[in-house]
């Protein structure tokens, strides 16, 4: 039995099993950018359902896959891994803010970036959350998010008003208010569990007035960008989101919340989202998952496009970037059972681990090549509080609260990312807000 081959639950009920799984699949997934990870979400689901299939889907064809947006909308998005997009092109307010950065009361730019990291994005919406509440988190100019990270972004960066809005969404909803386990979806190939409950979570707090506020904010100069992963394409996806709000129709409400619960869907564990196009009269369907599939934490490939008009090399003196890793950077010591199951867990969780160390990488080089002074705050390794499930309520509040006084206390940055810095540098190198 199919059961048996991967450890009975308690129940032995195929429902008991799903939820063994998904819990399995939750635990190697929450930080993942691995196509290995992927792979094993597969195999399991393979295993359960045998030969079932997903629900049929017109692809869009190759050769239009880098010219094509959805219908009613014009550059809102751009690969998030080429050279040099040619942001500036469509971000004509962008040269407001440039003014801004080199007049003679010029104030030094500030960007920040939030990684993924499923129920660990309590970390980050408490670090956030505290620095608001200390009184000198700064106005941000740039902010990008990635899965919960992406759940993030938005509320930051409308600024501390709605840090009680992400208190609450970190801290007042559990598993079953993100997802619901559910069999006849399992069957018929399309997923592992509903997430209807995160799509109607998100709806509850993106509503039109929330698209204005942001819109306003995008008119002002200032990006807000959502990561997700073009399945087809392999490659990361960038959704200038202030962009998207400017619109203001039903239509752009529907892609905002759209592109949110596509940054934040496990490949294999949720259904993938489909983001209708239209290429010759015809309409196709592009299918987005969890951004942290390709990139786990990015700021803008070129991120002085993005605020020095059309100078790609210019440095912006004084401009700082903030990177929030909503997951442990550390090496932590566990006894590991030799069965098929618990070896690739923790195998893939360590490749995701150091994967995700590899984007911090990037955005250091990123960051340094262009002047930019380089942030870092991720889990404390003294944080000892475990989660007992995927979503577990006390462990989301423990990690928020955490993140709070850290936040609220002044937390010291560190200035690169780990294994740069010698032990006389890691002590020597830090800063508070």
């Amino acid at each position: 039995m199919v059961w048996q081959s991967f450890g009975a639950t308690p129940s032995g009920s195929p429902n008991g099993f799903l939820r063994s799984t998904v819990y399995r699949m939750s635990a190697i997934t929450s930080r993942f950018s691995s196509t290995l990870a992927l792979i094993m979400v597969f195999f399991v689901a393979l295993s359960v359902v045998g030969c079932a299939a997903l629900t049929p889907r017109n692809a869009l064809p190759q050769a239009a896959a880098a010219q094509v947006e959805p219908d009613g909308f014009h550059d809102i998005r751009y690969w998030g891994d080429e050279a040099s997009p040619d942001i500036a092109s469509f971000r004509p307010t962008r040269r407001g803010l440039a003014a801004e950065s080199r007049g003679p009361s010029a104030r030094g730019l500030n960007f920040l970036a939030i990684s993924g990291g499923a129920e660990d994005g309590a970390f980050g919406a408490g670090l956030l959350a505290g620095w608001g509440d200390a009184g000198n988190r700064p106005v941000f100019d740039l902010v990008t998010g990635v899965s919960s990270g992406a759940l993030v972004a938005p509320f930051v960066f409308l600024g501390p008003e709605r840090d009680s809005q992400l208190q609450e969404i970190f801290t007042s909803y559990g598993r079953k208010d993100i997802y619901v386990y559910d069999v006849q979806n399992l069957i018929e190939g399309s997923a592992l569990v509903d997430d209807a409950p995160l799509s109607k979570l998100i709806a509850k707090y993106v509503d039109r007035d929330f698209l204005r506020d942001i819109a306003q904010e995008s008119r002002k100069g200032r990006v807000l960008l959502i990561g997700t992963t073009d399945l087809d394409a392999q490659r990361p996806v960038l959704w200038d989101m202030g962009r998207i709000a400017e619109n203001d129709s039903l239509a752009a409400l529907a892609l905002f919340r759209k592109v949110l619960l596509a940054s934040a869907t496990l490949p294999g564990v949720f259904a993938p989202v489909r983001i209708k196009v239209r290429v010759g009269g015809k309409d196709y369907d592009e299918l987005h998952v969890d951004g942290g599939v390709t990139r786990q934490v990015f700021i803008a490939p070129s991120i002085m496009r993005l605020v020095s008009d059309h100078a790609s090399r210019r440095t912006v003196n004084g401009a700082r970037l903030y990177v929030v890793q909503n997951g442990r950077i550390d090496p932590r010591w566990e006894a590991v059972n030799d069965d098929v199951l618990s070896v690739t867990q923790r195998s893939l969780s360590t490749l995701i681990k150091n994967q995700g160390i590899g984007d911090l990488y990037r955005i250091y080089s990123i960051a340094k090549l262009d002047g930019i002074d380089f942030n870092l705050a991720s889990i404390p390794p003294d944080f000892d509080t475990r989660a007992n499930a995927p979503f577990d309520l006390k462990y989301m509040q423990a990690l928020f609260a955490r993140g709070y006084d850290m936040g609220k206390g002044g937390f010291p940055w560190v200035k690169n990312p780990p294994g740069l810095q010698t032990t006389g540098q890691f002590a020597s190198a830090r800063r508070p807000f």
